[in-house]
């Protein structure tokens, strides 16, 4: 795997991945960025979110569940000094599917965090990591 990241201008920097995706990174305008694109730090929470979201979804339909969507809200705490890693990282996922089995998505998001997503086990060893989640019935149409 890897990632060219270039400077553009200001505090704006290009990001190519090894998968030729482009993907543009800025700092707050405090900092000397014009605000126009996510943080870097932003997109660690982002990637940690669709790592996992991306097993929990894998899981569920390789259980045959049928999961129509899944999201998950990510809220993070950084250490107030240098270097200001990520201490508290909360992730809630709320799934939605017909007639899913609280046990299969309780799983599902367990393997995630404790095996399958090497973001969200990465970033668990500076911070503490907390998972929760619901389930919303979609009615058959």
């Amino acid at each position: 795997m890897e990632c060219i990241v270039r400077w553009h201008e200001g505090m704006s920097f290009i990001a190519e991945t090894g998968s030729g995706h482009m993907v543009p990174m800025d700092g707050s305008p405090e900092a000397g960025g014009r605000n126009l694109a996510p943080r870097p730090m932003e997109l660690l929470l982002a990637g940690v979110g669709g790592c996992s979201s991306f097993d929990v979804v894998m899981i569920l339909r390789k259980g045959r569940q049928d999961i129509v969507d899944c999201a998950v809200k990510i809220t993070a705490e950084r250490a107030a000094e240098d270097p200001k890693v990520f201490t508290r990282i909360d992730m809630h996922f709320v799934v939605t599917g017909r007639k899913l089995k609280p046990e299969a998505v309780e799983r599902a998001i367990q393997m995630s965090a404790e095996k399958y997503c090497s973001a969200s086990i990465m970033l668990g060893k500076t911070a503490q990591m907390s998972h929760s989640w619901e389930i919303v019935d979609a009615q058959a149409s």
